[in-house]
């Protein structure tokens, strides 16, 4: 079983290629959305209120309850805050194995890069967005997401795949070093967890490769198999544009290759 844990501004559908592909494959897999989202993006466009003030745990205690009512322990492929749900997720032990794409910085990660404070940016600038959803216009997310594809094809994602994201996940990860019980906190000594792999694009302006880089070292007191994986020319669409195949395969490849 595989799931897929999607991130913020984009909607669990926008899996439905590496569904079919995984499916195609051989695993069964699905993607639950967050706490809030509705089955469609025009659904959940329509009710932001729904998405907003989920945080961090929230969105784990979501998909531990999703898992625990499966027969065992999934493979997780998540990609942005889904990345950092992911590698929590595998840290309490609840997955068989975790890809973790473009992942948000968790506690413990120094660089915060100015493209990363720009791409929150539609958050940062009020407060009170910690209670909010906010969605992003076409132009911040081709900054956020698009820039290393055409703006054509950006916008036509942004059209198809973006819905509004709660704002608290990227206030709990800003503030993470400086609170003890942050949310955004991972076990990552746990030596008896399944194989991550962190998987980055060079060009990714959100989530920038320094923090996947940053990343990395704090699982360095662990025995466990940490993988990292760089794509130079791609930035934080990597799952859902064009090239997405490329990722996929390289995603199963790496499962493969761990007897998953």
């Amino acid at each position: 079983m595989v799931i897929f844990i999607h991130g913020l501004w984009l909607h669990a559908t926008s899996w439905e290629s590496w569904i079919t592909f995984f499916g195609e494959h051989g695993y069964e897999a699905q993607a639950p959305g967050w706490p809030g989202d509705h089955a469609t993006v025009e659904a959940t466009r329509a009710d932001p209120d729904g998405l907003a003030g989920h945080g961090i745990d929230d969105v784990v205690e979501h998909y531990a309850a999703i898992i625990s009512a499966l027969p065992e322990r999934p493979i997780l492929i998540g990609h942005s805050f889904g990345g950092m749900i992911a590698q929590k997720l595998l840290g309490m032990d609840l997955a068989a194995a975790a890809v973790a794409i473009d992942a948000a910085q968790i506690k413990g990660v120094l660089p915060v890069p100015l493209s990363a404070l720009r791409s929150a940016f539609p958050v940062f600038k009020n407060p009170a967005n910690a209670h909010r959803s906010v969605s992003l216009t076409a132009e911040q997310f081709r900054y956020a997401f698009g820039n290393a594809i055409t703006e054509e094809e950006s916008d036509a994602l942004h059209a198809k795949w973006s819905i509004p994201a709660p704002g608290k996940p990227l206030f709990e990860a800003a503030a993470a070093n400086f609170n003890p019980h942050s949310p955004a906190k991972v076990d990552t000594s746990n030596q008896n967890r399944g194989p991550l792999l962190l998987m980055t694009g060079g060009r990714d302006h959100t989530v920038p490769e320094a923090v996947t880089k940053s990343t990395l070292k704090q699982y360095r007191h662990s025995s466990a198999v940490t993988d990292f994986m760089e794509f130079p020319d791609r930035a934080h669409s990597l799952t859902i544009d064009s090239g997405w195949r490329e990722i996929a395969e390289a995603a199963l490849a790496w499962l493969k290759n761990q007897g998953l």
